[in-house]
Formats: C-alpha cells, structure tokens, sequence
C-alpha cells in the first residue's frame, strides 16, 4: 500500500488545507495563483466542479478537500490556486488545485520522511505518498496521481480542450 520508496530526499510545496500541512513534488508546479474568477460547470463533479482561466487557456480547477471529505468552504485572502501539470489518460494536463494556503518551497530530508501508516490516517491513505516530519509538524505528501484517477476526473481532459470566454 505504500507509495514511498524512502531513499531521497523531497523539494515539495507545502500547503495548507483545513489546518493540516500537505506537501506536493515541487517539480509539478508551474505557478502560484492569487485566487481568480471560477465558472461553475453545471453538472460537473464537486471535486472538479469548475473552470479558471489562466492566460487565455481553460484550466480545469481541483478542490482536494471534496477527496479528503473536509468541509468546503469560500476562498479566503491566503487562499490560492497551485497550477500543476499531472498525467491523464497518458497526457500531460494542466490543472489548478485549491489550497486554503502556500507556505513554502522546501526540501524535506529522506530521514524524515516514512511510510503510510495503515491506521490511524484520517485521510484515504492510496491518497498518501509518504508522511514527513519537520519539527513538531507533521507534512502529508500526496500521491498527486492518485488524486486526480477516478471516474470523477474523467472529464478534465475534455474540459482543458474547450475555448475559454474572456473572463
């Protein structure tokens, strides 16, 4: 069940969602958005629920929360947007992923870093790449793939393809 092979060390971003830290592969992310003007699609899933536009191209928008059964809740001034490219259906995708806040760039030592425990995780832990521990705090590192597969993520790619209206 583990996602991590324990041999090196990390450059993630550190997020924070409903009070918990969660990190993300640095490598993944393209850019950090101040919070932008989203278009609710009728239909869509909850956990891609909507559209941003970023420079003129449509950027399906992600809300992590929906996968980990936290509360939604209305954007804040330290809420922002990470835009990561992912892998779907064997092709790359740009995506925006909602975070309550972006704390830092940062590397994690491969010391610090552990397996998924398989109690006592609140969260789904085939969601969870490793767990690692910065002082007092402990980070969760997504299995960012993993979060992005399902039946409710199946239309991000037919979204990305659709022309945006000047926003």
């Amino acid at each position: 069940m583990s996602q991590w092979n324990g041999n090196r060390t990390l450059e993630v971003v550190t997020l924070g969602l409903d009070g918990e830290i969660f990190a993300i592969d640095a490598g993944l992310v393209h850019e950090i958005l101040d919070m932008a003007q989203v278009t609710r699609v009728p239909g869509a899933s909850p956990f891609v629920g909507g559209l941003i536009n970023v420079r003129g191209k449509v950027v399906p928008l992600a809300d992590p929360r929906v996968r980990f059964g936290m509360e939604c809740r209305p954007p804040t001034i330290d809420s922002r947007i990470l835009v990561i490219e992912i892998e779907l259906d064997g092709e790359p995708t740009i995506v925006g992923m909602l975070a309550d806040k972006v704390y830092e760039v940062t590397e994690v030592a491969a010391t610090s870093l552990e397996e998924t425990p398989r109690i006592g995780m609140r969260w789904p832990p085939h969601l969870i790449r490793c767990v690692g521990k910065r002082g007092e705090d402990f980070i969760i590192v997504l299995e960012i793939g993993r979060l992005f597969s399902g039946s409710d993520v199946v239309t991000l790619g037919e979204a990305a393809a659709r022309p945006v209206a000047a926003a």
